[in-house]
């Protein structure tokens, strides 16, 4: 097809390039073999070796299209096979116009006598080739036979290419870019608001585009290409849903997670509050939710201690379960005996010689902390919990504030508290309101003082050692 290496950036002579040559501007008309054919400005024309070409003192190119430096082989593999074949088989007929045979200039074989540039003008050649494509079903003119042959001139069988196919797809579509970053914006300022409807956040979007750029500057789509353009920005990434969702999302470390590895008792422990899914009858007659406070050993899964309270969890109520943690548990009357540390498969005896505190105690281990994983409440960051950790020469983390993640393993403990035993012996309130019966503060079956420990509710602090 060239009469020149085809070297990153240089121009070679083709079809349609000028050159000059004997002192006069000339245009190739066809390359067969070893020569070339010129038409001057006025029609002269000329055939003329390539050798004699390049050897004359004047020769010059004139006009050339640019070489692409890499054909973009990878892209083409990247394509569906019926597009490839389609530009491969284009790339042999506009070889078959422009040098007579399919594989180009150097092919073997001899022309068909419709394209052979000795008996055909290049004209003749493309009306040759439209009608034998229009015969075999592939509707083509003269004119898409002379843009095909100007595209492969600039970007080889790339420019021969379907380029729809080869467009980049999004989940966006075609949506204006200034609507999607405004719908964005949107989207991020609604995290801790209120949840609402997909027409709360186009009114909100209409407003913010009317603010940047004027009223009715902008469009908006269509609703259902708007609530379809929402979906594709918001789903997965934790701006739809409720605000609760939205929360723990947004709190969520970025990836990828490193997950938290532990190796011995005591070398990692999380301590967190939550209101129980439940109604206890305090003395005064009002059933009120009460708030459970635990440790949990997260090397071994074990709830370390515990503290129910009617509600609100004070300063010193953190402090005690430091205090449970590293004393062993006294039975209490009324607990079986199966629960008792000399029926447990340690060697109660050699411990009871080093410890005589364990005579008489629950089968609950004892685990002295390292390191406590706390929220911000202000129970955990408080000066007397803080004094009695450094007293006991632990130290104390708290996690990011709304990081519901980071201390996953307690947040877990307390909704497998909630699913598995609480629904079963109390009035059991749910999550919110909208799942609670008709009357489920007159169910609660739980009775004990204000201010205290719950007395019916001891044995939950057994119930996960």
């Amino acid at each position: 097809m060239s009469a020149a290496s085809r070297m990153p950036g240089r121009p070679v002579v083709e079809l349609g390039c000028r050159v000059r040559f004997g002192g006069r501007a000339w245009t190739v008309a066809a390359l067969v073999g070893g020569q070339v054919r010129l038409v001057a400005e006025d029609g002269e024309v000329a055939a003329v070796l390539l050798s004699l070409l390049f050897a004359d003192a004047g020769f010059e190119l004139l006009e050339a299209p640019g070489v692409p430096g890499v054909p973009p082989l990878g892209l083409l593999e990247s394509l569906p096979k019926a597009v490839r074949e389609r530009a491969l088989a284009w790339e042999r007929h506009v070889r078959e116009v422009e040098t007579g045979l399919p594989g180009g200039t150097g092919a073997a074989g001899s022309p068909r006598t419709e394209y052979d540039p000795q008996m055909r003008t290049l004209a003749q050649r493309e009306g040759a080739k439209a009608a034998e494509l229009s015969a075999i079903g592939m509707s083509t003119s003269v004119v898409t036979v002379r843009r095909m042959r100007a595209r492969y001139r600039r970007e080889g069988v790339w420019g021969l290419v379907d380029h729809r196919s080869a467009r980049p797809r999004t989940a966006l579509g075609r949506a204006d870019e200034r609507v999607v970053a405004a719908l964005q914006e949107v989207l991020e300022a609604g995290r801790e608001r209120s949840s609402g409807t997909l027409g709360r956040l186009r009114v909100y979007t209409e407003r913010l585009l009317a603010e940047q750029y004027g009223d009715g500057v902008v469009p908006l789509p269509s609703s259902a290409t708007f609530n379809r353009l929402v979906h594709a920005l918001a789903d997965g990434r934790g701006l739809l849903g409720s605000a609760r969702q939205r929360r723990w999302r947004s709190a969520r470390p970025a990836p990828p997670f490193v997950p938290t590895t532990v190796m011995a008792p005591g070398e990692l422990v999380m301590m967190d509050s939550t209101v129980l899914d439940a109604f206890v009858v305090l003395d005064d007659g009002v059933a009120e939710r009460p708030e459970l406070t635990i440790a949990l050993d997260v090397a071994t899964r074990t709830i370390c201690a515990a503290v129910l309270r009617a509600k609100g969890t004070r300063n010193v109520d953190a402090a005690q379960l430091l205090a449970q943690m590293m004393v062993p548990a006294p039975m209490r009357p009324g607990w079986a005996e199966a629960l008792a540390m000399e029926h447990s498969v340690v060697p109660y005896e050699r411990l009871l010689s080093v410890d005589a505190r364990l005579d008489g105690a629950a089968a609950r281990p004892v685990i002295t902390p390292q390191t406590i994983v706390v929220d911000q409440g202000n129970v955990f960051i408080s000066s007397s919990f803080i004094a009695a950790c450094e007293s006991l020469g632990i130290s104390v983390q708290p996690a990011p504030p709304g990081n519901g993640p980071a201390k996953g393993h307690v947040e877990r403990t307390f909704s497998s508290i909630n699913t598995l035993f609480v629904q079963h012996v109390a009035a059991y309130t749910a999550s919110h309101t909208g799942e609670r019966g008709k009357d489920a503060e007159g169910e609660a079956v739980w009775v004990g003082p204000a201010g205290r420990d719950v007395p019916g509710v001891d044995h939950l602090r057994v119930a996960g050692a």
